[in-house]
This record gives C-alpha cells, sequence and structure tokens, in this order.
C-alpha cells in the first residue's frame, strides 16, 4: 500500500513541498525546516528558470524513477503541470493540461461507444440510501467508501442521501420504469460523470476521493445477450488502451473475490506499470438479474410471460491518465503516445537578432498552418524570455511526442529540425526535414506513427520480461519479492487466494483469455487446474 499522497515526506522545491504539504500547516513547517543549503540551490535554480538558463532545472525537479518511483510519479505529476491538490484532503484539481489528455480519452471511447449503438445519458449524483441498501453484496461492498448528505436546506433530512460512488442502483430505479416489453430491449446507455469513494490512501489520478469516469449500463432480454456486451465492452477497452494509450494489457476475468460487488463476473484489462506493479485500468461486469431483483426491473418477453432483465455495467476513469503516466515516463518527465497527447508537436522558433525574427516567424506561421490544416494538433512556443534549451527541457517534461526547431539558418535552407521525445540525444534527432508543406506534413505524420508505435513496443518488451510462470507457491513468493507478475495454474480455494494477499500482498489480477497449453496444475494445491491466473502486486 502507499501512503496517502499529501502526507508524503517533501524532498522537491519549496513551491512542490507547500504543494505536496496541502492546506495544513505541515507542508509549510517541512520547508522552513529545510538545510540552509538545499535552499541557496533551489533559489539559484529559481533564478535560471526566471532568466531562462540551462534548461537543467526542469530535470534536477523531477525525482529519478529508479530512486524512488512514487516520488518521481508525484513529480511529474506537479511539474508537468497535470494537477494538483484541492483543499479537501484526497481530492485533486485537474489542471488544464491533465484534462486535455482526458478529454482526448473520452473523445475515443465516446465516439466508439456510439458507433455500437449506446446513447449518452445523465443520473442524479444524489442517491437514496435505501437504494444502496436493496442489493446485499453491493452494499457490503461499498459501506467503508461512502459519502453521505444528511443535511440540506439548513434541516436534517428524512433519509441520508448517497453522494454516487457508482450509478447501478439509481439506474435501476429509473431501468425499472422505462422498460415494460421485449420491445424496450436492448437498453444501451452511457454516462459521463464524476464519482466519490471516501478512499483513506489515494494518490492523484489513481486513487482519489473524488474522480472522473463514464459508466455503460445496459439492459439485455437475454443472460447471452448481457454476456456478449460485457465480453465486448472490455475488449473495447483493450482496444483502447493499445492503439490509443500504446499500453500493452492483459485481458482476462476476475476471481469471485476480486469481482465487482453485485456482479456475477467481472472482466479487466491489466496493465503493467514501469515500478511492475500492476493497474486494474477498465472493468466490464455482467451483473445477471441481481440488480433487476432487487428493483424489480422486469419485461413482458415475446411468449407473454413476465422476466427480469439481464443487465452489465461497465467503466474506465482518469486512472488511465496515470496508467499512462507510470508506462511511459522517464526520468525526464511524461512521454505520451501521440494518440492521446494534447499537443502532438511543439515548434520552438529560434531567434538570436531581432532581424531575424520576421523571416523565422513567418516560416513557422506555415509550418504551423500546415499541421493543422491535417489534424495535427500542435503548439508555438515563441517565449523569447526563456532560452530554447530551456524551452526544450520543460516541453521534453510535458511529453510532448515532437520537437520542431526553427532558426535563421534553418529558414535559409529550407530545412528544419525534428527531435522525438521517445528517443533521448542525438538518436531522437533528424536534420534537414524538409519546410515544404506536403513534405513537411508527411514526415511529421510518419514520425508520429512511429512514436506511437514505439512506445507500445517497448512497454510490451517490458512486461513480457517481467511475467513469470510458476509452479509452486515458494516461486511465487520469489516472484512477487522481485517485484514481477507470477503466472501459473489456479485451482485454489477463495481462503488460499486471501493467504497469498495477506502474506505477499500480490493479488489475483485475472485468469488471462488468452491461455498457455496445457494442462496446468495448480501451483498452491498440485491438482489439475483448468486455467492459469496472474498474481501481482497491484495500485
Amino acid at each position: 500500500m502507499f501512503p496517502c499522497f499529501l502526507r508524503e515526506p517533501a524532498a522537491t522545491p519549496e513551491r512542490y513541498q507547500l504543494w505536496l504539504g496541502s492546506s495544513s500547516s505541515s507542508g509549510y513547517a517541512a520547508a522552513a525546516a529545510q538545510p540552509k543549503q538545499q535552499k541557496q540551490k533551489q533559489q539559484k535554480q529559481g533564478k535560471q528558470q526566471q532568466k531562462g538558463g540551462g534548461g537543467k532545472a526542469s530535470e534536477e525537479a523531477v525525482t529519478p524513477k529508479s530512486e524512488d518511483f512514487s516520488r518521481w510519479y508525484l513529480d511529474v505529476v506537479a511539474k508537468a503541470e497535470l494537477a494538483d491538490y484541492g483543499p479537501v484532503r484526497g481530492t485533486m484539481v485537474i489542471r488544464p493540461y491533465g484534462y486535455a489528455i482526458w478529454e482526448s480519452i473520452q473523445a475515443y471511447l465516446d465516439r466508439r461507444f456510439k458507433e455500437t449503438g449506446h446513447q449518452n445519458a445523465y443520473f442524479p449524483q444524489l442517491i437514496p440510501y435505501s437504494f444502496i441498501t436493496k442489493e446485499a453484496e453491493h452494499v457490503e461492498g461499498f459501506a467503508p467508501e461512502l459519502a453521505l448528505v444528511t443535511k440540506g436546506g439548513g434541516k436534517e433530512l428524512e433519509e441520508p442521501l448517497v453522494v454516487r460512488p457508482t450509478s447501478e442502483t439509481i439506474i435501476n430505479h429509473m431501468f425499472a420504469q422505462w422498460v415494460q416489453s421485449y420491445r424496450d430491449l436492448p437498453l444501451l446507455l452511457n454516462q459521463w460523470a464524476n464519482v466519490h469513494r471516501w478512499e483513506m490512501r489515494t494518490r492523484p489520478f489513481v486513487r482519489t476521493l473524488e474522480f472522473l469516469w463514464q459508466e455503460g449500463h445496459t439492459a439485455h432480454a437475454t443472460p447471452e445477450e448481457a454476456e456478449a456486451e460485457a465480453l465486448a465492452m472490455i475488449q473495447l477497452y483493450a482496444e483502447f488502451a493499445t492503439t490509443q494509450a500504446a499500453m500493452p494489457v492483459v485481458v482476462g476475468r476476475k476471481s469471485k473475490l476480486e469481482s465487482f460487488a453485485g456482479a456475477n463476473v467481472t472482466y479487466t484489462i491489466e496493465a503493467m506499470m514501469g515500478d511492475k506493479k500492476a493497474l486494474q485500468a477498465g472493468t466490464s461486469h455482467n451483473l445477471g438479474t441481481n440488480f433487476a431483483v432487487a428493483f424489480n426491473t422486469q419485461f413482458v418477453d415475446e411468449q407473454q410471460q413476465l422476466r427480469h432483465v439481464h443487465q452489465t455495467s461497465w467503466g474506465v476513469s482518469t486512472r488511465m491518465i496515470g496508467g499512462v503516466i507510470m508506462t511511459h515516463g522517464d526520468d525526464k518527465g511524461l512521454r505520451l503516445p501521440p494518440n492521446v497527447a494534447p499537443y502532438q508537436v511543439v515548434i520552438v522558433p529560434i531567434v538570436k537578432k531581432d532581424t531575424d525574427r520576421a523571416s523565422v516567424n513567418e516560416a513557422v506561421d506555415k509550418l504551423t498552418a500546415a499541421l493543422k490544416q491535417a489534424g495535427v494538433r500542435v503548439k508555438v512556443d515563441g517565449n523569447d524570455m526563456k532560452t530554447p534549451g530551456w524551452r526544450y527541457n520543460y516541453w521534453e517534461l510535458k511529453g510532448v511526442p515532437l520537437r520542431i526547431e526553427v532558426g535563421p539558418r534553418d529558414v535559409e535552407q529550407g530545412t528544419c529540425v525534428m527531435a522525438r521525445r521517445d528517443m533521448p540525444g542525438k538518436e531522437g534527432k533528424q536534420m534537414g526535414v524538409p519546410m515544404e508543406a506536403s513534405a513537411f506534413v508527411a514526415t511529421v505524420q510518419q514520425a508520429l506513427g512511429q512514436v506511437q508505435d514505439s512506445l507500445l513496443a517497448a512497454a510490451t518488451a517490458f512486461r513480457d520480461a517481467n511475467i513469470v510462470d510458476v509452479s509452486s507457491y515458494e516461486e511465487l513468493k520469489a516472484a512477487v519479492a522481485e517485484g514481477k507478475w507470477a503466472r501459473g495454474g489456479w485451482a485454489g480455494s477463495d481462503a488460499q487466494e486471501t493467504q497469498i494477499k495477506e502474506e505477499t500482498q500480490a493479488t489475483l489480477r485475472c485468469f488471462p483469455f488468452e491461455q498457455p497449453a496445457g494442462p496446468h496444475t495448480c501451483f498452491m494445491t498440485g491438482q489439475p487446474a483448468a486455467e492459469v491466473a496472474i498474481f501481482a502486486k497491484s495500485y
């Protein structure tokens, strides 16, 4: 488990220490207690940044991943201006750059949902507490995380209201009114909303008291249709993770202990982060008739028989942003896949003499217009108060996939320089890129595709190298101790699954859809196993 991100020890520049300290006095005390030498160093860095010098200040602000992964992650979130802390402990403010990544995720998923026949709707955030208690497993699973409203308009409420932790209950309340006949089915809805879960240990984007997500809810006439829907949506999430976020995932089925409270079965996409921990990046649940029975959601079928509907729910949240950060980021900061990057290209004009300004700016304007016309998301950083080196480091920190450098000599030669974020140093630089519009756009588009593919390939290779096949509990413990994922035959009991969690902190992530050839033997019991399962520590 990770410590609450509002209480982690400060080891960053002074302003960031205050940021980590939230609104409490502890952050200010930590800043005041810094050694004098460290304060002087930070003041020097601040002056360098104000002058636009060097470009190293941004790099020094990010803790190396290998030194402290948790601190590195928080540094990147802060320094890349993705999020800040809200005044209520456990909440976060998503800054414009972070929200732009979420908008990229939204745009792709919203389009795919509509292509598959789903419609958007919105349901109230306040839910009667009695709704939550109607489904026994559901209330048991969510009770510790609920936020309750007990007063309104200065008066005690007759019934407490739950601030939405998820919407199965209130949506079923409405489905019961809307669905009367088989002709009303299937009912395919999606909601873009915020939810609240009273988490005790939080981490920006990965686990916060409030977060943004989409939640799909569908009702079907038959169990086969509901199962097909649940499987189709988890595959849609896998498609997004792979093709857009360049995040390789293992698609599979959760164990009963790890399934959603109130579901017959939960399907998941599991991604390996840069510290080898697993991240549950999206889930899809076959709810069967559990909520339909609780809320009496029934329909008359073609044989004039009254039946309960079969349902699914599925969701992806802003946790996906945390996944992108931890999958691709390096010691310089973010590395964003072009398909989800707010800016795919940043153009940096290099002007040393006023006499060169007009020609350089004219060339930059033409390149920018050509990229925009081709649908490329582009940003021009013409901030003369900062040196080119400072600006290079700034946009590397923010993970922009491609950087274009244009100076007076480039204008004279009709070429420019292109640098790839996924390839550091000279290896990632391409000189002599033609500035003629069509050739320039073609070069940029090809490079963006290469960056997207390169990030996916690197993440896939890293994941595959850190999955270990095990044939005994001792081998599993050894693999988990090394931070790796353990894969082996599983036919153990719920009690044995709990034992593994308590003794190793590893949980059963999933039974992968792609199973290795059998036969398999359970590493825990020595008995024949129908499937292999993956165990790993997780977020």
